[in-house]
């Protein structure tokens, strides 16, 4: 189950919400809150305010009153905030031998399929945990773990205590770890847990923007050498953006082929620590601010090989291999700062204030796309959506997540 299940409300107190400060509709029994968007509805805060705290599912489907695309069931599914226990669920779960598979919302697998039996399929939550991550949503990656709790449930790691040495001692079979280590935890919002638990710890930690500021200025410099060194700011250019195009497809390889090379790791402590350090530790505490950028050190241990690669496949021009190693350089820039920001931006932005009414500019549907199939990656399907900045290599190499428009539940 998710790390913080989300809670369960009275109808009572699901219908009190229907003004312009607090404004929540549902669907089937799931619950929403739409109050930042009562004033950003192209058909007019009325037509909200007129079903607040009511459920939207007949009227979402009216294409006479207003035409509702896919954007507006995800925005929907991005505000989730409970579930509301309908007279249909109600009357199940009294007439169940085991109401606990029903109650609370939402219902485990058992209590689904009842619900279902009972003619109340349209009243059964469209979000379940997901049972490799434990988690039902994209929200969830969101929501703080209880560290005592999922300790004592799960025999792992405890968030509170330096991780190294405990993956090391832990005497963990491969297949146990793996299970537990893609099982996302969510430490406190403003720090790390403790990695080295010692003088080390500042090591494994970079803000984000420590990566352009420290590997821009070589490669521009790189750059500038190879722009001078080149006959023609044609031929520069086209060297230069092959090593960008080559990074995207390094990206896709390091992140499939290194980072998750699971079903070939090494049955013992050495090759499953060494798992951890690499990139386990980021599907553990995926939303750790300043462990999603590659600290500067380990990337030129990393980099020194493809520099010394790039000047032995261009050997007859050293500034054609410059230019492509510097192309590289930059899109593992891009890599790194999109990827930081994939977690750590959300959809809506606060852009102004009028009349004490804050409002939101959502993302560029791209961005959004890009930080859902990202995001899918890490509470939903980790062994398939290994581009970061782009899926066109999941595409090729069949390893694409496959996004349909989410679920809802509608009569």
């Amino acid at each position: 189950m998710p790390s913080q299940p989300l809670p369960n409300f009275p109808q009572r107190e699901v219908a009190e919400h229907n003004a312009t400060d607090s404004c929540w509709v549902t669907i089937g029994s799931n619950v929403y809150d739409v109050t930042e968007f009562v004033g950003q509805h192209p058909g007019g805060d009325n037509l909200i305010l007129e079903h607040g705290g009511k459920d939207v599912a007949t009227i979402m489907k009216d294409e006479s009153s207003h035409d509702h695309s896919k954007a507006a069931y995800e925005y929907l599914d991005d505000n989730l905030i409970g579930f509301v226990a309908t007279d249909p669920i109600l009357k199940a779960a009294v007439a169940s031998d085991r109401p606990r598979d029903i109650l609370p919302l939402p219902p485990n697998k058992d209590g689904a399929q009842e619900l279902r039996t009972n003619g109340a399929a349209e009243h059964v939550p469209t979000q379940q945990a997901n049972e490799t991550t434990g988690m039902s949503s994209a929200d969830d990656l969101f929501r703080e773990t209880d560290i005592a709790e999922d300790y004592r449930k799960h025999k792992f790691l405890n968030l509170d205590k330096p991780l190294l040495m405990q993956v090391w001692n832990g005497g963990f079979s491969k297949d146990f770890y793996l299970q537990e280590v893609h099982r996302p935890r969510i430490y406190n919002a403003n720090k790390s847990p403790p990695l080295f638990g010692n003088g080390l710890e500042f090591l494994s930690k970079t803000v984000w923007w420590v990566v352009p500021l420290v590997w821009l200025p070589p490669v521009a410099w790189g750059s500038w050498l190879a722009y001078l060194g080149l006959p023609t700011v044609y031929q520069f250019a086209a060297y230069w953006f092959t090593g960008l195009g080559l990074w995207t497809l390094i990206e896709y390889g390091m992140h499939r082929g290194l980072f998750h090379v699971d079903k070939y790791l090494p049955d013992n402590r050495v090759a499953i620590t060494g798992h951890f350090l690499l990139h386990g530790i980021h599907h553990y505490v995926p939303m750790d601010k300043l462990r999603l950028v590659m600290p500067p050190a380990l990337f030129l241990v990393l980099a020194t090989p493809f520099y010394k690669l790039a000047h032995t496949v261009f050997y007859w021009d050293w500034y054609v291999a410059t230019a492509v190693f510097c192309g590289g350089i930059f899109g593992y820039i891009g890599y790194d700062c999109t990827h930081y920001f994939l977690h750590h931006k959300r959809y809506k932005s606060t852009v102004c204030c009028n009349d004490f009414r804050l409002t939101y500019l959502r993302l560029p549907s791209w961005y959004q796309q890009l930080k859902s199939y990202h995001m899918e990656h890490h509470w939903k399907d980790f062994q398939n959506g290994f581009g970061v900045t782009s899926r066109f290599w999941d595409r090729v190499f069949g390893t694409e997540l496959v996004m349909p428009i989410k679920p809802v539940n509608v009569s």
